[in-house]
């Protein structure tokens, strides 16, 4: 009897560690399929990553900085000729 026991134990053993193995193989697909979709909708959706969104940015940065220096450049410019204009306006003989 006890030689049984320990046979229908060994075979119970043996199959739930097969059981085990095929659960672990399972899994390794499940999360194989679900990155391999998840991966596709990202790029279906077309993001950007971080780096270029943070490149990006700091190109829209510099080119704020750029606008504005040159709107005082022109604002000062303008000013400029403005002066002499009033200077030497004279009023017009009819």
């Amino acid at each position: 009897m006890t030689q049984t026991s320990n046979r229908i134990f060994d075979e119970m053993a043996r199959l739930m560690n097969d059981a085990a193995g095929v659960a672990q193989g399972v899994k390794r697909e499940a999360d194989t399929l679900f990155r391999t979709q998840a991966e596709r909708i990202l790029r279906d959706l077309d993001l950007v990553k971080r780096e270029e969104f943070d490149a990006v940015k700091e190109m829209a940065a510099l080119a704020r900085a750029e606008n504005e220096a040159l709107k005082a450049r022109i604002e000062a410019l303008e000013g400029k000729l403005a002066k002499p204009a009033k200077k030497g306006a004279e009023p017009a003989a009819d």
